[in-house]
């Protein structure tokens, strides 16, 4: 069963380089001293993913290239497809090869699937919660430093979908650019005056008068800060289908189902990234 269903994955020529730059950290300039010293260089070895938790699944082809960047001949199986749900015990994909291969590059395939599965399986928790609602659940830059694709992709896996991808592609106007620029009209106006026609401009308020206020100009949409859900719901009524809502601010498992309630079109999560535990998986050997 898939939590998720969508077309395309990650660009191949990013996986490849993200892989490679960490095999080269996990490498140094030695190599795998503990499997080179232990390990015949004739020894072949098949080897299964185990799901050792019940979750999504996300980054099975990033395990892959972690592989084939390190030995080409190395053969990857996989048994399931990312946005998958697994039960604990799900053989997830299978590998076989050079041993020394298999276990020199065992954990960096390791650290993107379960990192990846983990966001995808929280994702997918806070999708369940909001089931029936006509919100989104979104993710944040909350990520880590150079892991957002990957990391963005697996929200996806899970069923969310993504806010914007980085401070290029649309203009978020936060409390802190209202205090620099002189307050919400200002900072909307000058927005609007830069931005091209293709560029949606959205903007942060913190109050039902800061909602006012912002909505005196023309905008794409308004991201409702930290408020109550009642305040939430007569933040919905003012707007009335005008612009694309976002409630945002300490979401969690508890709180997110009577958010939704509230009639928010969006959803957006920083946990879903910056907090989400990992999907336990191991690779073991046959004997």
């Amino acid at each position: 069963m898939k939590c998720a269903s969508f077309d395309g994955g990650l660009p191949s020529i990013l996986i490849s380089r993200a892989v490679s730059d960490a095999l080269v950290e996990d490498l140094g300039t030695r190599g795998d001293i503990t499997t080179l010293s232990t390990v015949s260089a004739d020894a072949q070895a098949v080897a299964a993913f185990g799901a050792r938790r019940a979750g999504v699944i996300s980054g099975l082809d990033v395990a892959r290239a972690a592989f084939e960047a390190f030995d080409g001949r190395v053969a990857f199986e996989a048994l399931a497809r990312d946005g998958d749900r697994v039960d604990a015990g799900a053989v997830v994909a299978r590998v076989s090869g050079a041993a020394r291969s298999l276990l020199t590059a065992e954990r960096v395939a390791l650290n993107y699937l379960c990192h990846m599965s983990g966001i995808a399986t929280l994702t997918c928790r806070f999708v369940e919660r909001i089931a029936g609602t006509n919100a989104r659940i979104v993710d944040t830059r909350k990520t880590t430093p150079g892991l957002r694709a990957f990391e963005k992709y697996a929200v996806r896996c899970g069923g969310g979908h993504n806010h914007r991808s980085g401070l290029y592609d649309a203009i978020l106007i936060k409390d802190n650019h209202i205090v620099a620029a002189g307050g919400v009209e200002a900072a909307i106006a000058a927005a609007r005056a830069h931005a091209g026609h293709m560029v949606k401009i959205e903007v942060e308020v913190g109050s039902l008068e800061e909602l006012e206020a912002a909505l005196r100009h023309p905008l794409d949409a308004v991201l409702l800060d930290n408020m109550t859900s009642e305040t939430l719901r007569e933040a919905v009524r003012i707007v009335d289908g005008r612009i694309t809502t976002e409630a945002s601010g300490g979401v969690s498992l508890e709180t997110v189902r009577a958010i939704a309630e509230s009639g928010v079109d969006l959803i957006s999560v920083g946990a879903l990234t910056h907090s989400a535990p990992i999907l336990d998986l191991g690779l073991d050997f046959s004997a």
